[in-house]
């Protein structure tokens, strides 16, 4: 399998795919309560579509798939799509990004099938308060199927955002939380995107003053299982003898675009270089005009060459993509 570099010269080996823009939960800083309309069947890249790409990326280079939504879980026989991925030569891990809410029904089938990393949304650990940030969500199911992915051996990590007047008073009772189950906790900056635009979010500082209250935090020197933009810190307690690891995402304030090595397809089928940006290719329309492989390989790899230096947010960027974090794909 080769190596694909963009013009920057960073290493593009990781696709993000959504396979629907539904979703089971209405977050308040993605979907929300007022959004109803989503995406027919046909207007969804098929799975047979879908591993056709894959096959193609792979042998320019992705060694990794990462399957999200909307709510992954919601799109039917999504375990058979995994597998299939999974076997395409040159693809090294398929992992999947959820909300938990369906995770219970399907969670031995998805671990067979060769997904063995999750990383799990968890905005808060009050029930009422997740009740609000989700839009009905239940809190003891997702604490229910972080359990059992704790004893079937699953990686869990969750991912977390921070949102002013929600929940920034969570934010060491959701440390406290994730060191008890001993998995990692990323706090993850929000991005100015869709309905999050209207939603004041909490910068990584902040939030590492507010833990510092009550850890001490040493960069974590260790191996970390992924290549994502996370910075880790180990953090111990200043009351008693517990610890763990704690990361930050944050593309506002400590941005990673010098070292963004992934491309993202949304769920029906625009093939994006990054999640700021308007700019890319529409698979489908092209993959159901009878595009050959050659010419796939060939508009794939243009778009690699040509992936955006950096993002824009938090500019008045005309360029920018429009949609909801749930159409372009999380």
């Amino acid at each position: 399998m080769g190596i694909m570099l963009d013009k920057y010269c960073r290493t593009i080996n990781y696709l993000r795919i959504s396979v629907t823009d539904n979703c089971n939960l209405r977050c308040i800083y993605c979907l929300g309560k007022g959004n109803t309309y989503f995406k027919k069947e046909h207007e969804l890249l098929s799975f047979d579509e879908i591993i056709r790409v894959v096959s193609i990326a792979a042998k320019l280079g992705i060694e990794k798939i990462r399957i999200t939504g909307g709510e992954p879980l919601m799109r039917k026989n999504i375990c058979s799509l995994v597998r299939k991925i999974k076997n395409i030569a040159g693809i090294k891990e398929v992992l999947m990004t959820t909300n938990g809410i369906l995770l219970n029904e399907c969670l031995e089938e998805l671990i067979d099938s060769g997904v063995n990393k999750i990383n799990l949304s968890l905005d808060s650990i009050d029930h009422v308060k997740y009740r609000k940030l989700t839009g009905g969500g239940e809190l003891s199911t997702i604490i229910e199927v972080i359990d059992r992915c704790i004893e079937k051996g699953v990686i869990l990590k969750l991912n977390t955002v921070i949102i002013n007047n929600y929940n920034n008073g969570e934010i060491l009772n959701l440390i406290k939380f994730a060191l008890e189950k001993n998995i990692d906790i990323r706090f993850i900056e929000m991005m100015p995107i869709g309905l999050s635009k209207g939603t004041e979010g909490v910068t990584s500082d902040e939030i590492k003053k507010i833990i510092e209250e009550e850890y001490i935090l040493k960069p974590y020197e260790g191996n970390v299982l992924g290549a994502g933009p996370a910075i880790y810190y180990y953090a111990h307690s200043k009351n008693c003898n517990r610890g763990g690891r704690i990361g930050f995402i944050s593309p506002l304030t400590h941005n990673f675009c010098s070292s963004c090595n992934r491309l993202r397809i949304t769920s029906d089928g625009f093939l994006k270089q990054c999640l700021n940006w308007k700019y890319g290719v529409d698979l489908k329309n092209i993959l159901r005009k009878g595009v050959s492989d050659d010419e796939l390989e060939k508009i794939i790899k243009n778009t690699i060459l040509n992936k955006p230096n950096k993002h824009n947010f938090g500019t008045n960027n005309q360029d920018e993509d429009k949609r909801l974090m749930s159409q372009i794909g999380g």
